[in-house]
């Protein structure tokens, strides 16, 4: 009797174990269904977030990343604040105070020189060791990936231009004739050193501040777009279209067949 109770209480522990484990096999996998389910919708909401101009990356990765981005976005206040500083005195030099460029390269090389020149010549009397003169030299890397960037954006710019001249986009072609008119206006009102430094200003602001307020500026962007969207969708029907239809096509067709 007791054998038999014994033997009874072992398959109840059995079954019991049994039970628990499937439910705790039932339970981990409900728990990453939860986990696979909440991860999908949160990429899902990330997907589904508007970003300015479509963008992907972060303002960093645009910018370009490495040491350029983190003096644009005031990632070291004091590097970034000399850069800006060394062009807003660049900008007073020439443009205000009127400071001709080859003027001040050979007035600072004639100092620079001179000043060299004293030195190491005073060290000589004085008995001490003359100045230590860094070799400068241009690096050979940089210098061609900068050309090779250089003229790849170049190439796509003039390919860009090739297609709009074809006649293959009109749109296109409306908005680089705006761009180049309004481009026109500033350099009229303005010469190539101010546009130069509006343009660096301008750098060094927007994408800080865009940086800091992302989220709102998206938003804002998004209700811009969208009415931009509207407006060009109205424009589009009433202009573009009878345009597009009024110019023929019959000649086009013989010449491309």
């Amino acid at each position: 009797m007791v054998e038999d109770h014994k033997h009874e209480e072992s398959i109840l522990e059995k079954i019991v174990e049994k039970i628990h484990g499937h439910g705790d096999s039932s339970s981990l996998s409900d728990s990453d269904d939860d986990k696979k389910s909440t991860s999908s919708s949160s990429s899902s909401f990330k997907s589904k977030i508007y970003r300015l101009f479509g963008r992907e990356k972060p303002v960093h990765k645009v910018l370009g990343g490495g040491k350029p981005a983190d003096i644009f976005l005031w990632r070291n206040k004091k590097v970034s604040g000399g850069v800006f500083g060394a062009i807003t005195a660049s900008w007073v030099l020439f443009e205000l105070i009127e400071y001709h460029f080859l003027t001040f390269l050979c007035h600072f090389a004639m100092a620079a020189l001179a000043a060299l020149f004293l030195w190491s010549n005073a060290c000589t009397f004085i008995h001490k060791s003359t100045p230590h003169i860094p070799e400068v030299h241009i690096p050979e890397d940089p210098v061609l990936q900068l050309v090779s960037g250089l003229r790849i954006e170049i190439n796509r710019g003039f390919t860009v231009l090739r297609n709009i001249a074809s006649g293959r986009d009109l749109k296109k072609f409306i908005l680089v004739i705006a761009g180049l008119w309004v481009l026109s206006i500033i350099g009229s009102c303005c010469n190539f050193l101010t546009l130069f430094y509006i343009a660096t200003v301008l750098l060094f602001t927007i994408p800080v501040v865009y940086e800091k307020y992302e989220d709102k500026v998206d938003a804002f962007g998004e209700k811009a777009m969208k009415e931009i969207k509207k407006q060009y969708a109205v424009l589009d029907e009433k202009v573009f279209s009878k345009v597009l239809s009024k110019i023929p096509r019959g000649a086009l067709n013989k010449k491309k067949d």
